[in-house]
C-alpha cells in the first residue's frame, strides 16, 4: 500500500499578492457575479442603484482609511501601476523637473523615462546601502522647475520604509507636489494623505489591502482635479448629451466600465480590515520578522547569507531579502519550493535601481514577505529549510 503525504503548503509572496484573502472577499466576488452581475450609471433599475452604493461605499472607505479630502476624489483603476501612469501622464508637462528615490520600482520608472522623451526630468534622491532616504540631499536637488517628489512607501526588495512626513513638510515648504506609490504599505502602515501632506495616493487591492487581483485606483486633494488631465476618455454613464469628458469627479478620471467584481471583494476586504485594525495586521507581520531574522541571525554570523535592509525592525516592513554567496538564487527557490512547499521570490523585482541601491544588482534576491494569515510555524520551517539548503 502506498502513503502519499501532501507537503504542506507555506505562502511567502505576500508582497507580491497578499494570499489567502479573508473569506469575505471571496464571497463578496462570488455574490456579485451570481447575484447581481449588472454594470452601474447604465441602469435605471434596483440593482444597478444598489450597486451604486456600494461603489460609493466603498469610496468612502477608502476616503476614511487615508485621510483623503472627498470621497469623490478616490479614483478606480486596474492596478496601482495604472493609478501612476494617470498620475504622472496627465499631471507633467514638457520641461517639468521631479525627484524620485533611488530605490523605485518600475511602476514609477517605465512611465517617467517614457516622459523623459518628451522633456520631462528626473533626479534621485541618494539613499543609504539599506535603502533609508537621505533627506538632507532633497534641497540641493530641487530646481526652478520642480514639480513635484514621487516616492515610494516602502521598498519592495528590502522593506525600507521612507520617511513620509519629513518628505511632505519639504514639499509643503517648496511648494511641490507630493505623489506617494503605497504598493507595499497600504492596509500595513497607517497613511494619513492630510498629516503627512500627500497630494496623491496610488494604491493596490490585492497585496495588504488583502482584496482581489485587478482592482486599484487613487486619490487625490480637490486641487488636482484640473491639474490632471483624463489618461483614458469614454462612456461614464453621465451627462451623456456631450461628447466631452465630464469636469468633475470622479467621472473626468474614469472611462469604461468598472471592475465591479473587484470593487466589490476591495468593499469586503477594506471592512475585514478596519474589523481586524491595521495596527494589529502590522504588530502580528512584525513579529514574524523579527522571528525570521532573529532565525537566521547563525548564517548571518557565519556569513553564509546576507540580509538586505535595515537591521531596525522599525525602520521597515515585513519584506525580507537575502543573498547567499556561492549559491544559484534561483536554485535555491525552486528547492524550498519542490522540496519544502515554500514559496518565495526571487530575481529583481522589478526594481533595478533599488537593487543597485542596495548593492544586489545584477544577482536579485530571495524575497520571503510573511502575512497576517501566516504563523509562527511557517516562518520556523522556511528558516530550517534555508539552514538545510546552505550547509
Amino acid at each position: 500500500i502506498m502513503i502519499i503525504i501532501q507537503m504542506k503548503e507555506i505562502y511567502l509572496d505576500n508582497a507580491c499578492t497578499s494570499f489567502p484573502k479573508p473569506e469575505a472577499v471571496s464571497s463578496a466576488v462570488y455574490s456579485f457575479m451570481t447575484s447581481s452581475g449588472v454594470s452601474i450609471s447604465r441602469g435605471c433599475y434596483k440593482k444597478a442603484y444598489q450597486l451604486e452604493e456600494m461603489v460609493y461605499d466603498t469610496r468612502q472607505a477608502l476616503c476614511k482609511l487615508f485621510n483623503g479630502d472627498d470621497s469623490r476624489n478616490s479614483i478606480f483603476t486596474k492596478n496601482i501601476t495604472e493609478s501612476l501612469n494617470v498620475l504622472l501622464k496627465g499631471f507633467l508637462q514638457p520641461g517639468d523637473h521631479v525627484l524620485v528615490s533611488a530605490m523605485e520600482h518600475n511602476a514609477i520608472m517605465r512611465p517617467l523615462n517614457q516622459l523623459c522623451q518628451h522633456g520631462v526630468t528626473f533626479s534621485r534622491i541618494p539613499c543609504t546601502k539599506d535603502g533609508q532616504l537621505i533627506t538632507s540631499a532633497i534641497h540641493e536637488l530641487i530646481k526652478p522647475a520642480t514639480k513635484a517628489i514621487i516616492i515610494l512607501h516602502a521598498s519592495n526588495v528590502s522593506g525600507t520604509v521612507m520617511p513620509l512626513a519629513k518628505i511632505g513638510e519639504i514639499c509643503q515648504s517648496n511648494g511641490l507636489l507630493f505623489i506617494v506609490d503605497s504598493a507595499q504599505t497600504a492596509g500595513a502602515l497607517a497613511i494619513d494623505m492630510k498629516a503627512m501632506h500627500i497630494d496623491a495616493l496610488a494604491f493596490t487591492g490585492h497585496k495588504s489591502l488583502y482584496g482581489p487581483q485587478g482592482i486599484g485606483g487613487f486619490l487625490i486633494k480637490s486641487h488636482l482635479a484640473d491639474l490632471i488631465s483624463p489618461l483614458i476618455a469614454g462612456g461614464t454613464g453621465s451627462i451623456s448629451h456631450t461628447e466631452n469628458i465630464p469636469d468633475f469627479l470622479p467621472d473626468r478620471l474614469e472611462a469604461g466600465t468598472p471592475n465591479l467584481p473587484g470593487i466589490a471583494g476591495l468593499n469586503a476586504s477594506l471592512s475585514w480590515l478596519k474589523q481586524t485594525g491595521i495596527d494589529k495586521i502590522h504588530k502580528h507581520e512584525m513579529k514574524l520578522t523579527s522571528i525570521f531574522l532573529q532565525g537566521l541571525q547563525p548564517l548571518i554570523d557565519q556569513e553564509a547569507i546576507r540580509i538586505i535592509g535595515p537591521s531596525d525592525i522599525h525602520k521597515r516592513t515585513s519584506v525580507i531579502s537575502i543573498q547567499i554567496p556561492g549559491k544559484e538564487l534561483s536554485e535555491i527557490a525552486y528547492q524550498l519550493d519542490s522540496s519544502f512547499g515554500i514559496m518565495a521570490r526571487v530575481g529583481l523585482h522589478c526594481a533595478p535601481a533599488a537593487h543597485k541601491t542596495l548593492g544586489t544588482y545584477p544577482e536579485g534576491t530571495i524575497r520571503f514577505s510573511p502575512g497576517y494569515f501566516n504563523t509562527q510555524e511557517d516562518i520556523e520551517t522556511a528558516v530550517e529549510a534555508l539552514k538545510q539548503l546552505i550547509k
